[in-house]
């Protein structure tokens, strides 16, 4: 089976903004392969002036956001790595094996690699200033801060057209639609550092794995 994979580009967030470029993007992700029946709905975010639709399904919200809390937790135990979530869409077949019966193969047909480079607050020096040179800290911080995040909601809207144009050109791999109600096709998140030697054959043995499949 061909297996297409789709490398967004790198986002430089904060721990506070990690929540809802996640949202934006995963959400993305799986509304544009949700190819049943489902009833979308238009969601602005939180910090961003970026309105993006979600499937409308209780279960999908709810593993997307029990992922991200997972990846903030990841992120927090490791501050010093770039991090990465892989979104994969896989169908199940039945593999003959032998005498012991069939075997369930997970086969996975698409990866999405999402990489954030997580910014940590810098340590504040604890030696007395003048309270003028405080205020003008204090508005340096806060005038950087908001060029910073204009320009982060500038590179998350690219990444949104990426997904877009990635999922418009990409459509002759997509396994025949299992069922017609709701979303489509299981899938998994894995979280990981992009610099893990071991991600790639992590993924690797996952294509082999038997199981439930985890549903959108």
């Amino acid at each position: 089976m061909n297996c297409e994979v789709c490398h967004l580009n790198e986002l430089e967030v904060e721990q506070l903004e990690i929540r809802e470029v996640l949202r934006c993007i995963l959400h993305t992700i799986v509304f544009h392969r949700a190819l049943g029946l489902i009833r979308p709905k238009d969601v602005d975010s939180e910090i961003f002036e970026i309105t993006y639709v979600q499937c409308g399904v209780a279960e999908v919200e709810k593993k997307i956001e029990e992922k991200i809390d997972q990846f903030v937790a990841w992120v927090e135990k490791h501050p010093n790595k770039k991090s990465q979530i892989c979104l994969s869409f896989y169908e199940l077949k039945n593999k003959q094996a032998a005498w012991f019966g069939n075997k369930t193969e997970r086969l996975i047909w698409e990866n999405w690699y999402i990489n954030l480079n997580v910014l940590h607050p810098k340590a504040h020096s604890s030696k007395p200033h003048h309270a003028k040179v405080v205020v003008g800290t204090e508005v340096n911080m806060l005038n950087e801060r908001s060029t910073r995040r204009a320009a982060l909601e500038s590179s998350l809207r690219e990444v949104l057209f990426q997904i877009i144009k990635f999922v418009n050109d990409k459509k002759d791999h997509i396994p025949p639609v299992p069922n017609v109600e709701g979303v489509s096709f299981p899938y998994e998140i894995t979280i990981s550092s992009s610099s893990d030697s071991t991600f790639g054959m992590d993924m690797l043995k996952r294509m082999l794995q038997t199981g439930h499949p985890t549903m959108l």
